[in-house]
């Protein structure tokens, strides 16, 4: 016995489909992402002790800048997920709320490692001045960047979450933008342990 469905459920599946392609084509891109920033800790890893007799990890690394970096990235990372639950219960205005609070922790982050990169700048510590620098500027700018990009997506879901509402569009995007934000965590994560912390330790 064959079933037919009706136009608005037909619509409706599709529109399941399509949301869920995206999903699985956003895990294809994380997962190319990750290796990038494999290459990117591979070549920092190599270059760790080409420190041209100059800066070294113990002599710029300030780990209780790095650890407060640390506290507002897993803690924006937590208010992403009550955001994501608020969302699926349809609290608008509660999700919004959640964004803000995660998006002014990823600016405090953002700020602190700006703020960190001006101060190794100063003291002549750049990019240019050794193999180790260089890796260092390279792998924890790309994190930076990413995380830029995540706070302007943050800003277009907030409006689209306020103009439109909670639509399978809008929901599927804001899913995906919960991946990346995790996905940017896991990988601070490895650059606080990998990059300060064996980096001191060497």
């Amino acid at each position: 016995m064959s079933t037919t469905l009706s136009s608005p459920n037909l619509e409706l599946l599709q529109e399941q489909e399509n949301a869920d392609n995206k999903v699985f084509g956003f895990w294809i891109y994380l997962m190319t992402d990750a290796i990038i920033f494999g290459t990117f800790f591979a070549v920092f890893v190599v270059l760790l002790k080409n420190t041209t007799h100059g800066h070294t990890p113990q002599s710029l690394f300030d780990l209780s800048n790095a650890f407060i970096e640390t506290v507002a990235l897993l803690t924006s990372s937590l208010t992403c997920g009550f955001a994501m639950l608020t969302l699926k219960q349809g609290r608008i205005k509660q999700t919004i709320l959640l964004l803000i609070l995660t998006f002014i922790l990823g600016g405090i982050f953002l700020a602190l490692e700006i703020k960190e990169f001006l101060s190794f700048i100063e003291i002549g510590a750049t990019p240019q001045s050794s193999g180790f620098l260089s890796g260092f500027f390279s792998l924890v700018g790309l994190h930076g960047v990413h995380l830029s990009i995540g706070m302007i997506w943050m800003i277009v879901m907030m409006l689209q979450l306020a103009t439109k509402g909670a639509t399978l569009a809008v929901t599927t995007r804001l899913k995906l933008f919960s991946l990346f934000w995790h996905f940017l965590d896991i990988i601070w994560i490895c650059i606080f342990s990998v990059v300060y912390l064996m980096g001191v330790s060497l």
